[in-house]
């Protein structure tokens, strides 16, 4: 069985190849222009994936010895994220799976994340507590099988990694935010400003907006724009920022695991490669004696090995989709419970 998986959700192209079950392609194109700009232009993404994804999807063929009649099932990426983007590689994907005569899957990017921990030597067991951290969504997950899944809670405004992307901003530190708000912190005093994290009546919901605005004014009060703060007045601001964050997350997986009784935690996501929140999850799940599984730095950003995974698994259940099948800019429920 070959799937080729590929994802354009958002400003990394990504194609993958699994090979009766082993990784044997993972391709991955980021658009570092983006920085320029302080954020993701959509149109110049999408652009940037259409001159990209055939390369890529050749260079996987080519490293995986495989030719492209071999592929038995095609997935792709179908949401959420940038409605352009995500046209890009979906409708690239239909296309192969119309002249080739195999079988499409569209799979959720969040699903993706959500189960790249499978792509570790060490996975993860069911029922798992899982915590998806990304730029655009923040989620408490409770995931009993490979298609059932319960939400706990999610952020009501920014996800972290938007939190991450604004804070930086307001601190001169660039895009993306969340490597540069790591570096300065590492030179921080995480104690050093107590920047409150939100009290919500969901329990395990989640809110960066107050956070967000907190840094703000701090930095109005104190300094006149970011250009005028002193480096380790910088280094502090972001130590406890960051500070903040992990206590949010800390905080609701810890109600989350006095309440579900789980087998392992999984952290995924692009923020999950921050080592402050690799760190105090990892103590969290010491203390309540779980196994904790993170992928690795080329799992945990958009990638296209979890899309393959995801759909081979969605396939091996006997779900398939149709070519008329339209991206969706949020968060898919078929899998929820």
């Amino acid at each position: 069985m070959n799937i080729l998986g590929i994802e354009s959700s958002c400003d990394e192209t990504s194609v993958a190849i699994i090979s009766n079950e082993y990784l044997t392609a993972n391709l991955i194109s980021s658009q570092d222009f983006h920085s320029k700009y302080g954020g993701v232009v959509p149109e110049l993404s999408s652009r940037a994936h259409l001159q990209i994804v055939i390369p890529l999807v050749k260079d996987a063929l080519k490293k995986s010895g495989l030719n492209l009649n071999d592929i038995d099932v095609i997935c792709s990426t179908a949401g959420p994220g940038l409605i352009g983007a995500l046209l890009v590689g979906l409708t690239f994907a239909k296309g192969l799976s119309f002249s080739l005569k195999k079988p499409f899957v569209a799979v959720n990017h969040i699903e993706g994340h959500l189960y790249s921990g499978f792509l570790m030597e060490d996975k993860p067991e069911f029922p798992f507590l899982g915590i998806v951290v990304s730029g655009g969504h923040t989620l408490l997950l409770l995931v009993e099988s490979f298609t059932k899944i319960k939400k706990l809670g999610s952020t009501v405004d920014d996800a972290a990694g938007e939190a991450f992307d604004k804070v930086a901003k307001m601190l001169g530190l660039g895009y993306p935010g969340g490597p540069n708000i790591q570096k300065a912190a590492a030179e921080g005093n995480p104690e050093k400003i107590k920047f409150p994290i939100a009290e919500l009546k969901e329990p395990y919901n989640f809110s960066f907006s107050g956070l967000k605005t907190s840094v703000l004014r701090y930095i109005q009060n104190n300094f006149d724009g970011s250009k005028n703060i002193p480096e380790q007045d910088l280094n502090d601001i972001a130590a406890s920022f960051q500070n903040a964050v992990v206590r949010a997350l800390s905080r609701n997986t810890v109600r989350a695991l006095n309440n579900f009784e789980v087998n392992s935690i999984s952290l995924a996501g692009g923020v999950a490669a921050n080592k402050a929140i690799q760190e105090e999850m990892t103590k969290v799940a010491a203390k309540f004696n779980k196994k904790i599984v993170i992928p690795r730095a080329e799992f945990c950003g958009d990638n296209a090995a979890m899309i393959a995974f995801r759909g081979l698994k969605l396939f091996e259940a006997g779900y398939t989709s149709n070519l008329s099948y339209s991206p969706f800019p949020g968060l898919s429920k078929k899998h929820f419970v």
